[in-house]
């Protein structure tokens, strides 16, 4: 079978690592005040990429973490890929030129899909769609509200833009460890040509153990998020697993 990407997930809140329970931000449970601290362990973990969100940022419309954001650029050398209220050129721009290896564009996907497209044949390849899924609808403004597209749907918009990957995120699940939706990641997987990494109710090693047992050759990855943080995934036995070693 195929390596998948662990992504190692900070989502940032008033400038803190925290997790979210279903995409509600009063259901927040903060892990770490020092973000690059965080981030630092993570690469010392032994993983190859880190997942970053500004989850004020996504509701706003516009960075607000952008001091830990850039704080957790400096720690590491891992390439990042970051998310979250990056809704103009401009904003694209500066990140990319600050460092970031790859921005995520979710809002603006759905509401401004001429921009995604714009900024991903200025950047091939580090252009990251998010498709968050609520009920099996792709959800914007931080979750807030939903449309009446699928993921399948928004990732057909971009299949000759050159965007690097789909994030498919399943908020339904989302920070409660109650297993990734492989069935829905995997035909995802099978209805686009570009490649899908999954995100949302990672709960244990099994979950990478089920999606590597789909064999989608275009699954490229998974966020893991609570689970790290709370002990339940280990790292080296989880890195072992996804290399396939």
């Amino acid at each position: 079978m195929a390596p998948v990407i662990l992504f190692p997930a900070i989502d940032l809140k008033d400038g803190r690592c925290v997790r979210l329970k279903k995409g509600l931000m009063d259901q927040a449970t903060v892990f770490n005040d020092d973000p690059a601290a965080q981030a630092r362990k993570f690469e010392s973990s032994g993983f190859r990429w880190l997942h970053c969100v500004d989850l004020n940022g996504a509701f706003d419309g516009k960075s607000v973490n952008g001091e830990a954001i850039r704080a957790v650029r400096e720690a590491i050398s891992l390439p990042i890929q970051l998310g979250g209220g990056i809704r103009d050129m401009a904003a694209v721009d500066a990140w990319l030129a600050a460092g970031i290896t790859r921005v995520i564009l979710g809002t603006a996907a759905l509401k401004n899909p001429a921009f995604v497209k714009e900024a991903a044949r200025a950047h091939p390849g580090r252009v990251v769609v998010g498709a968050d899924a609520v009920g099996g609808r792709v959800a914007t403004e931080g979750w807030a509200e939903v449309s009446d597209l699928t993921p399948a749907d928004l990732g057909r918009r971009f299949e000759d833009a050159g965007v690097a990957a789909i994030l498919f995120t399943d908020v339904d699940g989302d920070g409660l460890l109650q297993g990734v939706n492989v069935t829905a990641t995997a035909a995802l997987a099978r209805a686009v040509k570009i490649p899908v990494i999954a995100s949302g109710g990672v709960g244990s090693i099994t979950d990478i153990e089920r999606l590597k047992a789909a064999e989608e050759p275009n699954i490229e990855g998974v966020v893991i998020g609570r689970a790290l943080y709370d002990g339940r995934i280990d790292p080296v036995q989880a890195l072992v697993l996804a290399n396939g070693v």
